[in-house]
């Protein structure tokens, strides 16, 4: 019973990575050069009807290839005030390889210098 198990799940992986959405190698063929791109204009390229629907499956496969969602006005021609565009860039900077970590609890917030009795002063001379 354990083996059967065992070979459904391993089937079920297979099928998982094989899987594909259809857009994705046409995306990726169509995005080498590209630094970013509107959502519009990525649906325009598939020939797919700007529904909500079909933003939510493409903003899938740009995450798949890296690419960062912006709000931005540049891509409008003219982009006035009120024209906000949604799209996707390539980050500037690669994605971090580890979270920051918070400081201690003992030290001082935003490393700001304490001044305590027993500090001595740097720009005071010293006797000798």
């Amino acid at each position: 019973m354990m083996a059967f198990l065992d070979k459904l799940r391993q089937a079920q992986r297979q099928a998982e990575a094989t899987h594909r959405d259809p857009w994705h190698p046409r995306l990726k063929r169509a995005l080498e050069n590209v630094d970013a791109m509107s959502t519009a204009a990525l649906l325009d390229l598939l020939r797919a009807e700007p529904t909500t629907s079909n933003a939510r499956r493409l903003a899938t496969i740009m995450r798949e290839l890296n690419f960062v969602p912006i709000k931005t006005r540049r891509f409008m021609p003219g982009g006035f005030r009120d024209t906000v565009t949604r799209g996707w860039a390539r980050p500037i900077r690669p994605p971090p390889t580890e979270k920051v970590k918070p400081p201690h609890a003992s030290s001082p917030p935003f490393n700001l210098a304490t001044t305590g009795d027993n500090d001595v002063d740097a720009a005071a001379p010293t006797k000798s």
